[in-house]
């Protein structure tokens, strides 16, 4: 009988949980909304009939992601494109980290189902900020705010990629130097606002993820 030698060994998936308490405020903006026609760009001139606006208060609820028992979160997707683009600060190949780290889900957006949510623990309030659109035309954004807002990050990895040592100081770099959701300090757009920065105050090994075959 031929014996052959292992080429490729099961992966050693590991999952951590890590609390994480804002240090700045959590601004988020569902990403469905931001690609509707903003309802404040002037309407052409021969248009005759105006169309009612939206109020600041249902853009504010429109802007939230909200799952089907009533707690706020924002996108898991958010935290781990975050993670990635921390890699940088470590010079760390971003293209292992995006096969190797993934955010578990806290639950599921009520309106669009397929949008994964990490809970935030936090109250939102209506922050009216000025924005301007493509052609700088500026108008009055109305989006949701966390403050004093914390979360519990479950993060699925890779444990031949990265120990959970590693995981824990990319979480930190994202709270300290990466941010995230709106205003975050790595927005491909500008700046950023200095939002969406948190400390990571707990973390734990929770489980390691076994692969069993049959006979």
């Amino acid at each position: 009988m031929e014996t052959r030698t292992l080429a490729i060994k099961a992966p050693n998936i590991q999952v951590a949980e890590f609390e994480i308490n804002g240090s700045s405020p959590l601004v988020v903006h569902r990403f469905s909304k931001k690609m509707l026609p903003d309802p404040d760009q002037p309407k052409p001139r021969n248009k005759r009939k105006t169309e009612d606006h939206p109020s600041t208060d249902d853009r504010f609820n429109q802007a939230r992601y909200i799952s089907p028992e009533g707690w706020d979160g924002f996108h898991a997707g958010a935290v781990r494109a975050a993670m990635i683009s921390a890699c940088r600060l470590a010079n760390f190949k971003m293209t292992l980290a995006r096969l190797s780290i993934f955010v578990i889900q806290d639950g599921w957006d009520a309106t669009e189902p397929q949008i994964p949510l990490v809970r935030i623990y936090g109250e939102p309030v209506k922050q009216l900020d000025v924005c301007r659109v493509e052609t700088g035309q500026p108008y009055i954004n109305a989006r949701p705010a966390y403050h004093n807002w914390s979360a519990k990050i479950k993060i699925r990895f890779d444990a031949d990629q990265f120990m959970v040592d590693d995981v824990y100081n990319l979480l930190t770099r994202v709270g300290s130097q990466v941010g995230i959701c709106e205003g975050r300090p790595d927005s491909k757009k500008s700046a950023g606002m200095g939002w969406g920065l948190f400390d990571v105050t707990r973390g734990k090994l929770i489980k390691k993820t076994e692969i069993e075959f049959g006979e």
